[in-house]
């Protein structure tokens, strides 16, 4: 169905300019409609051409890329996995004091993270205690790693740690350890983008390529949450991220929460046991301590 969808949307916009699509001035009253409709639809016929900025439409790597979602999540008892991602939350708001202090109406990172963590149910007290936590703690670095795990994929490490040499050998000993190794020239095959996230049900992935297109978004890909619940992810440059994210809202889409991220260009495609075994690796270095997020470039085999 995905590479249907797809396939209908990219023989509509062949008869206009592949790539280079954005809207003419004025409204488009019905694409809340269609967005709420299942019965397919076509594009607006109020397109024009430009060379302003380019839609990526690449279905095979939504599948592959949705699939290996549902394998990365922290495993284990929900209590466990859900105290770890609240203390990854912390040290992401310990990092985002660190850079703009502890207001969020000044401070848009630290906003972003915030919102990140109610949409994950993080207890108000948690947060402000957080907040408390990162003015008063001791110094420390944010550094990034780059390794190459199972199936030649691509991982950026982001770490906070105050011990810059402890935490590099730890790493050395735990990469290889767990299949991986140190690598250098990871870092160019990704860019920091800016990543809106809304539930995705109740939307197809032709709608959501209309959304994508009226809102000013680069990319839209699929994906899931901790629970497996579906999800659409709007990527867009990160100048733009407040406009597209207003423009989704606008449409009528819930927007669950916005974030700066680390997107590939380019994926590695692995089949189960690779993927297996980079969900280890990356379920090792979330361990470790110092360890916030681990950004990888990897889909599964269709």
């Amino acid at each position: 169905m995905k590479g249907m969808a797809g396939a209908v949307v990219l023989r509509a916009l062949r008869t206009l300019r592949p790539h280079s699509l954005t809207a003419a001035s004025g409204s488009f009253p019905t694409l809340v409609e269609s967005v709420l409709s299942p019965a397919p639809r076509t594009l607006p016929t109020t397109w024009r051409y430009s060379s302003v900025r380019s839609l990526r439409l690449c279905c095979a790597l939504w599948a592959g890329h949705n699939k290996w979602s549902k394998v990365k999540h922290i495993k284990g008892p929900k209590d466990e996995a859900r105290s770890k991602m609240f203390m990854k939350f912390g040290m992401m708001i310990r990092m985002a004091v660190k850079e703009g202090g502890a207001n969020p109406d000044t401070n848009v990172s630290l906003a972003q993270v915030l919102e990140q963590c109610r949409s994950k149910n993080m207890p108000k007290a948690t947060i402000d205690a957080a907040i408390k936590g990162a003015e008063k703690a001791k110094p420390a670095f944010q550094q990034m790693f780059q390794a190459r795990g199972p199936g030649g994929c691509m991982l950026l490490i982001e770490v906070l740690t105050d011990n810059n040499t402890r935490c590099l050998q730890e790493l050395r000993h735990l990469i290889p350890k767990n299949g991986g190794m140190m690598a250098e020239k990871v870092s160019h095959n990704f860019n920091k983008r800016g990543v809106i996230l809304v539930p995705g049900q109740n939307l197809s992935m032709d709608q959501a390529l209309e959304l994508a297109i009226e809102a000013g978004a680069e990319d839209v890909k699929e994906s899931v949450d901790e629970e497996e619940q579906p999800l659409m992810q709007f990527i867009c440059d990160l100048s733009e991220l407040t406009k597209v994210r207003a423009s989704l809202a606008d449409l009528g889409m819930q927007v669950i929460s916005t974030s700066l991220e680390f997107v590939p260009s380019t994926f590695a495609t692995l089949d189960q046991t690779q993927l297996e075994a980079a969900s280890s690796l990356i379920g090792a270095l979330n361990d470790h301590s110092d360890v916030v997020r681990v950004w990888d470039n990897i889909e599964a085999q269709s």
